[in-house]
């Protein structure tokens, strides 16, 4: 992907700070299976975050960023400012007015709004304090444990699909969900389901924020769109529980299968319109 001019100042780097080299232990599927189910973790993560599963190490001696680590920082500043631009443009266009997200960058552990968030964890946002949080080393993992492709725009569609649940959160949705999840009335399959389509509909902003940004600033290039979908893929719940379990369970189900996550990422990039993204009519019939 071609980079832009574009920078925010809504990204705060820990990395390098002397956070604890904490790391997720326990929990039975080990570091690696629980990180790639939580990936693309929507809602609130509270219950994982904060749960006891991981516990800090000791703290670390501040250091200095090297130069590849400053120049991660200024990619993530400015994949967050095309994402602030493209989302306040298709919220001015419907008549709402858009707050941005907060970005964390951090290493081994840092706190967040819902707990202690954790390396292993992967990327995730957190709706108590709407920001999204990003540990780089996960993409490591993504590609060599997974087989997925990373390249910059994998880890800008990353991006994308939490702050996705961003704009959940500001839609209403991400409450709405919540309301569902703590009234008791809903199996655990039925609840299964709801989190599956508030997954598909964060990949379906994804690609609507790929095609309005590209419409914008032309920063697409060949490959690209083809390294998120690979991205998507590799956490579909269908490939997770192969790697994992050997087989696959359908009603097991909380993020969608590879093939529909690729179906609504490209669903939100055909169209460009997030008037199509209704995963929730599609899915909870």
């Amino acid at each position: 992907m071609k980079w832009t001019n574009d920078r925010s100042g809504n990204v705060d780097d820990r990395r390098g700070s002397g956070g604890g080299g904490g790391i997720l232990v326990g929990g039975g599927l080990g570091t690696l299976i629980i990180a790639a189910i939580i990936f693309f973790l929507g809602g609130d993560p509270s219950a994982i975050l904060s749960s006891g599963m991981g516990s800090a190490g000791p703290q670390t001696e501040q250091r200095d960023l090297n130069a590849n680590e400053l120049k991660v920082r200024e990619f993530v500043q400015m994949v967050t400012a095309e994402n602030e631009q493209t989302w306040t443009k298709i919220f001015q266009e419907n008549g709402m007015q858009y707050s941005p997200a907060k970005v964390v960058m951090f290493e081994g552990v840092t706190q967040s709004g819902c707990g202690t968030a954790q390396a292993a964890m992967g990327p995730f946002y957190c709706p108590a304090d709407q920001t999204v949080y990003m540990d780089m080393s996960f993409f490591k993992e993504l590609e060599q444990r997974f087989g997925a492709q990373v390249t910059e725009f994998s880890i800008a569609y990353v991006m994308a699909h939490e702050i996705g649940h961003h704009v959940q959160t500001l839609l209403g949705t991400t409450q709405k969900v919540d309301q569902l999840r703590n009234s008791g009335r809903y199996s655990e399959a039925e609840m299964n389901r709801v989190s599956v389509a508030t997954e598909l509909q964060a990949d379906f902003y994804a690609g609507v924020w790929a095609k309005q940004t590209d419409n914008r600033e032309k920063f697409l290039e060949p490959g690209d769109i083809e390294s998120a979908i690979s991205a998507a893929e590799a956490v579909g719940d269908d490939n997770i529980q192969k790697r994992s379990q050997g087989y696959v369970n359908q009603e097991g189900f909380t993020h969608g299968s590879s093939a529909q996550r690729r179906e609504w990422f490209m669903k939100g990039y055909n169209t460009g319109d997030i008037r199509q993204g209704d995963t929730f009519n599609s899915f909870l019939k």
